[in-house]
């Protein structure tokens, strides 16, 4: 039963993500008018987000209320009450002791509802604000080099949680981010070979200067900046909190949903990037306008929303059940997949340095996985030992 329920994770990551990469680099290339006389690129990164976070809510929702104890009572199946096991003939319930209903102690911060909340309107507001700059970067690099850049979240990761929350990180995580670091320089050094120089148009269709590369990785670095701050406040979350990965996924998605929604009705003004529009329309009315006058637009733009909902429903089942290390391993290899699948669906060219810097930044990641495989090992067997102590008394 644990093979089968493996491989169905397997399978679901690698199919819901391989098709979600190729409806979101298909929806950073330009779509044709209905007449056919033109093409014009989708701006509505904000619209996106909104699809993606309500189905993603709805989907986790749905596996909440299916998977649920008859027991448990709703705030219990969403993680916002927590109850302990009777000791003693005392129930706890978000860290109070019920004896004395009359005068329950105040709750734990572990179970504060207010600090978990928080924390996930924290997470989202990060996730909404990372979005824009990830598909804003695709107008200036290729989705291989993107791919091969957000393969490397350790560096920023380990850099929030360093700057937000004070942790400390063993040696050989510095060797992955000098590894990670030195292929992402390998493969942005060879990228542009002489063929590219010569051709007029760049990637997705748009002309390049000699600055776009800088553009396309200063947005990436944002958006990366941002994914740390974001899984750094992720772990301190699970830390803190005795929280599923559905229950995250349902309140984070709601609140993106939320956030994106509320922004997208409002009439912003041009903002970089967020609100690339200059019409004075809200991106909302902008985006129905663009679909309805390109309904080429459909298709990708609803795999992009329904395989991201539906594969962060793997993710987080892969991550219950067997933890971060297959997660790691899993995630790695769809990546790479992800960089080949771009290539050959797309037309990319990619140049020998580009394949070696590549391997380099899978390597580093490599060492990552390999150094926790080996940690678990070694605290099973510690595991194992005082077992057989504690049978032999």
């Amino acid at each position: 039963m644990s093979f089968i329920r493996l491989a169905l994770c397997v399978v679901g990551v690698y199919s819901m993500f391989l098709l979600w990469a190729i409806a979101q680099e298909r929806l950073s290339a330009p779509f044709k008018s209905i007449d056919g006389t033109s093409s014009h690129k989708f701006k509505s990164a904000l619209f996106m987000g909104t699809c993606q976070s309500a189905l993603s809510s709805i989907s986790a929702l749905i596996y909440i209320l299916c998977r649920r104890k008859s027991t448990d009572t709703l705030l219990q199946s969403l993680g916002l009450q927590h109850v302990e096991p009777v000791s003693n003939g005392v129930a706890i319930s978000n860290g109070k002791h019920h004896r004395h209903p009359e005068h329950p102690p105040k709750p734990s911060t572990r179970y504060s509802h207010k600090a978990l909340l928080l924390s996930y309107l924290q997470c989202s507001v990060f996730i909404t604000s990372a979005a824009p700059f990830g598909f804003a970067a695709l107008s200036y690099m290729s989705y291989p080099a993107m791919v091969l850049g957000k393969s490397c979240k350790l560096v920023p990761v380990m850099i929030m949680n360093v700057l937000l929350y004070r942790r400390k990180f063993a040696p050989h995580k510095y060797l992955v981010v000098f590894m990670v670091t030195l292929g992402i320089t390998i493969f942005m050094g060879f990228g542009n070979d002489k063929k590219g120089k010569s051709r007029a148009s760049g990637n997705n269709g748009q002309t390049q200067t000699p600055y776009a590369n800088i553009i396309g990785i200063s947005y990436l670095l944002i958006n990366l900046a941002l994914d740390g701050a974001i899984n750094s406040t992720q772990d301190e979350v699970f830390t803190r909190h005795k929280v599923t990965g559905q229950q995250m996924m349902f309140w984070i998605n709601l609140f993106c949903t939320i956030l994106t929604s509320i922004l997208s009705i409002l009439p912003l003004p041009y903002i970089p990037v967020i609100h690339p529009s200059t019409d004075g329309q809200s991106e909302l009315w902008g985006a129905l306008t663009f679909i309805q006058n390109h309904p080429s637009i459909i298709v990708p733009l609803a795999q992009f929303a329904l395989t991201g909902a539906l594969g962060q429903l793997f993710i987080f089942e892969t991550l219950q059940h067997f933890g971060s290390l297959t997660l790691v391993t899993i995630t790695l290899t769809r990546k790479l997949f992800t960089m080949v699948l771009s290539v050959v669906v797309y037309n990319h060219t990619l140049t020998t340095g580009q394949w070696l810097g590549a391997a380099v930044v899978f390597a580093g990641i490599s060492v990552e996985a390999f150094v926790k495989r080996k940690d678990v090992h070694a605290k099973r067997v510690i595991q194992e030992k005082e077992k057989a102590k504690i049978k032999s008394l």
